[in-house]
């Protein structure tokens, strides 16, 4: 990824880009150095977001005010910020200093339906990034599938996500060509029709319940 950045910013498309830098640093000073460290890495001057990843608390008031600082000094131009538990996104919510939110969400934790998105301000909500979309590839297993089921397709993962319009954006993780094509096809596939999603659900319902009892 780092050299696929580099040499699109080479060939003048940096305009086209949105590069996110995720840190999990939980010191002031060390958020400074390590997004310093990845700009350098990535020959740029600046990123578009930085993500402070997976706060399952308000971070510490030594992160925030560098986290202004960096902000000020033109390091980067929006604030996100991760986490697992979902009431947590109500205080990153309030705080205007987040401009994102990247929330777990896929068929079988869809819990952000009903503990996250009814809560939001109407007015000035964060922008909204759902990540796992295919919980960490178990929705696309034969293995985990109900009796009868055939496994899901990335594709299917993703129009599920991209269906919710609480969502703006579903994040991908293509290891190949391939993958590459996959994710692209929800694009053009678009929104899922109700019977789809209700299959979708369906099988989440079950990949969930057998991951709570261990299989």
């Amino acid at each position: 990824m780092r050299e696929a950045i580099r040499e699109l910013v080479r060939a003048g498309h940096r305009k086209e880009l949105v590069v996110t830098i995720q840190s999990y640093v939980r010191f002031g000073w060390m958020l400074e150095r390590s997004l310093t460290r990845a700009l350098k890495s990535l020959a740029l001057d600046h990123a578009d977001v930085l993500l402070l990843g997976l706060f399952n608390r308000t971070p510490s008031d030594s992160i925030m005010e560098r986290a202004v600082r960096m902000h000020e000094k033109g390091m980067f131009r929006s604030l996100a910020i991760s986490a697992h538990k979902r009431p947590s996104f109500l205080t990153h919510a309030a705080d205007q200093r987040f401009s994102i939110l990247h929330i777990r969400y896929n068929a079988a934790h869809v819990g952000a339906e009903t503990d996250i998105f009814p809560h939001l301000p109407k007015e000035n909500r964060p922008g909204t990034v759902a990540y796992t979309a295919t919980r960490w590839r178990s929705l696309l297993k034969p293995s985990e599938m109900p009796p009868g089921e055939s496994p899901l397709r990335g594709r299917d993962c993703y129009r599920f996500v991209l269906s919710n319009p609480d969502f703006n954006v579903c994040v991908a993780g293509p290891k190949n060509e391939a993958q590459l094509e996959e994710a692209l096809a929800a694009l053009r596939e678009g929104p899922l029709s109700p019977d789809e999603n209700e299959r979708i659900r369906k099988i989440g319902r079950h990949v969930h319940a057998r991951a709570r009892i261990g299989k």
